[in-house]
C-alpha cells in the first residue's frame, strides 16, 4: 500500500480500472504535473477490468454513427495492445472471433456487421460472411445459418494490463493509492476538497502526543499518512481525511454516476446495472472450437447479448455472460443488493425514463429471460446450445467470476450508445463506460490526456516523452480518435 505523501495534487484520477490506469499512465509519461491514482480497493483492477470475457473486440459489431467514438477506438486499442503486451511480455493471443446467425433474421444483421466492419476500418482479409457448409469445416460443433469469422480479434488479461500500467505511471511519479475511497468531492474557492476514506484493513489507527489522529500502514509502520493531512480530533473511521487537487479525472466506472451526481453534473441521467455471470466449461471441452462464438442477439434494441462460448488467452473456456439486474455498482450478491434496496429504488422512481422500461412488457421478459438464466445452470448453457449444441449442462459445475455493467439511462428512457463525457472548469466525468471500453482504453486515454493540454489543464513535457521508447504520440492518436485520419 503506498501513502499518501502531500496534501495537494495538480491532478487526482478517481478510479484503478483499465481506464484509470491508462490515463494514469499517458499523463504521467507527457506532463510534468503532479497527478495521484486513487483506488477505493486493495488491488488494482479489481472491478469490470478483471470481470469480463478478456476479448479484444473487433469493431464491426458497432455502429459507426450511434458508436463511431468505440468503433474507432477498438480499431486503435488492437494495435496499442499488442505493442504494449509485446513490450512488457503480457499475454495477446490473435484467436479470431466467429459471429453467428441461428435464426433468419439474424443473417440481414450479420450483413449489417459486415458494412459496419468495413466502414470502421477492418479489411476485406480480416472480415468476411461464411455459410454453413464452411462453417462445419472451421468449426465442426458449431450449428448455424450464417456468420461472420473476423481474424482482426484476440484474448487478453485486462487485469495484468491495468497493473502493469498503473506500476509504469508510479514509475514516472504517479502517486497510487490503493484501498483509498473518495467518498465525496466539492469545490472550494480555488481547489476541489476529495474526501477519502481509507480502507482500515489495512492500516491501523495512532493518536500522537498532539491528539492528532493518524494511520500506519500494518506491513510497514515506517510508511504513515502524514499527521498535517488531519484536523485535530478527526474521526478518522467515519471522516477520513481530505487532500485538495486543481483538477479531477473521474474514472470510477459503475460509481463514477454518483461522483458525478456530487458536483452536480449529468443529473437528468441515471443508471441501470446489470451483473453479467459465467459458467466455467469443464476439461473435457478446452478443444471444442478454436474460436470463440458469439451469437446475434435476438432483440439488438435492448443492452441484452446472448451468452458466448469464451476461448481465453490461456485456452480455458467460459458461457457467460448473461446480464442480471442488480441495484448497485458492486451487487455481486444478495447481502450487497439488500443493501442497496430502499435508496436504489427511491433513485430509480425519480427517473422517468427508467419507469418507461419498467412498464414495457419486452423489456420485462428479456428481464426474466435473464434472472431464469441466473438461477438455473440449464437454462444458461442452453442458449449456448443453440449454436454448440454438443455441450452438456450437467457437466459444468463451477461458475466463473461475475462482473456488473453500469449503463447509462436519460429521462426519456434512452440508452446512452457509447461513452460520455462531462467537463467542467475543474473536472472530467467519464460515464458509461462499458465494452468496447477496455479494448479501446488506451486511445482513449491517450485522447484525453492530448486534449487536457491543448487546452491548458496539463502541463506538456517532451523530455519525459522522448525517454520513454514505449511512448505513443497522445495528440497523433487523438487526431485518428476524433476522425481525422485512421
Amino acid at each position: 500500500m503506498l501513502v499518501l505523501p502531500k496534501q495537494y495534487y495538480d491532478v487526482a484520477i478517481i478510479g484503478g480500472g483499465i481506464l484509470g490506469a491508462s490515463i494514469a499512465y499517458f499523463i504521467s509519461a507527457s506532463s510534468s504535473n503532479s497527478v495521484i491514482l486513487l483506488e477505493r480497493e486493495k488491488e488494482i483492477a479489481v472491478h469490470a477490468s478483471s470481470r469480463n470475457t478478456g476479448k479484444v473486440h473487433a469493431p464491426f459489431l458497432y455502429d459507426p454513427i450511434n458508436k463511431g467514438l468505440f468503433a474507432r477506438a477498438a480499431y486503435l486499442g488492437f494495435q496499442m495492445l499488442r505493442e504494449y503486451c509485446d513490450i512488457f511480455a503480457l499475454p495477446f493471443k490473435q484467436d479470431g472471433v466467429l459471429s453467428v446467425a441461428t435464426y433468419d433474421k439474424g443473417i440481414d444483421i450479420l450483413h449489417k456487421y459486415l458494412d459496419w466492419g468495413i466502414s470502421n476500418g477492418l479489411q476485406g482479409d480480416e472480415l468476411y460472411l461464411i455459410d454453413n457448409n464452411r462453417i462445419s469445416k472451421i468449426e465442426p460443433n458449431v450449428r448455424c445459418l450464417s456468420a461472420i469469422y473476423c481474424s482482426r480479434d484476440a484474448s487478453v488479461d485486462y487485469g495484468s494490463i491495468a497493473r502493469h500500467l498503473v506500476h509504469n505511471a508510479s514509475e514516472l511519479g504517479c502517486t497510487v493509492a490503493k484501498g483509498m475511497n473518495a467518498v465525496n468531492v466539492k469545490k472550494t474557492n480555488k481547489r476541489l476538497e476529495v474526501q477519502i476514506i481509507p480502507d482500515y484493513s489495512n492500516f491501523r489507527l495512532i493518536v500522537d502526543s498532539r491528539k492528532t489522529d493518524r494511520l500506519e500502514n500494518k506491513s510497514n509502520i515506517k510508511d504513515s499518512l502524514r499527521p498535517d493531512l488531519f484536523e485535530a480530533g478527526t474521526n478518522l473511521r467515519t471522516s477520513g481525511f481530505k487532500i485538495y487537487v486543481n483538477y479531477l479525472i473521474n474514472a470510477a466506472g459503475g460509481n463514477a454516476l454518483n461522483i458525478a451526481h456530487q458536483m452536480n453534473i449529468a443529473k437528468k441521467y441515471n443508471n441501470l446495472y446489470f451483473r453479467g455471470e459465467y459458467w466455467l466449461a469443464p476439461p473435457e471441452y478446452q478443444r471444442v472450437t478454436k474460436l470463440s462464438i458469439y451469437s446475434v442477439p435476438m432483440f439488438p434494441e435492448f443492452p441484452f447479448l446472448d451468452p458466448h462460448w469464451v476461448v481465453r488467452y490461456d485456452g480455458s473456456n467460459e458461457i457467460g455472460p448473461n446480464a442480471v439486474p442488480v441495484l448497485g455498482p458492486y451487487g455481486y450478491d444478495w447481502r450487497s443488493n439488500l443493501r442497496r434496496f430502499t435508496p436504489k429504488v427511491l433513485e430509480l422512481a425519480k427517473n422517468s425514463g427508467i419507469l418507461k422500461h419498467m412498464l414495457n412488457s419486452r423489456f420485462i421478459y428479456l428481464l426474466g429471460r435473464e434472472l431464469l438464466s441466473s438461477v438455473s445452470k440449464t437454462a444458461m448453457i442452453n442458449r449456448v446450445r443453440k449454436f454448440l449444441p454438443i455441450l452438456n449442462p450437467s457437466l459444468f459445475t463451477q461458475r466463473g467470476t461475475s462482473g456488473i455493467r453500469s449503463l447509462l439511462v436519460d429521462n426519456n428512457g434512452k440508452f446512452l450508445p457509447e461513452m460520455i463525457e462531462f467537463r467542467d472548469e475543474s473536472s472530467l466525468h467519464i460515464l458509461n463506460y462499458n465494452s468496447p471500453g477496455a479494448t479501446g482504453a488506451l486511445p482513449i486515454s491517450a485522447s484525453i490526456v492530448s486534449r487536457l493540454i491543448k487546452d491548458g489543464l496539463l502541463q506538456s513535457n517532451r523530455e519525459k516523452q522522448i525517454r520513454r521508447k514505449d511512448q505513443w504520440n497522445i495528440h497523433n492518436i487523438d487526431s485518428k480518435l476524433s476522425g481525422k485520419s485512421i
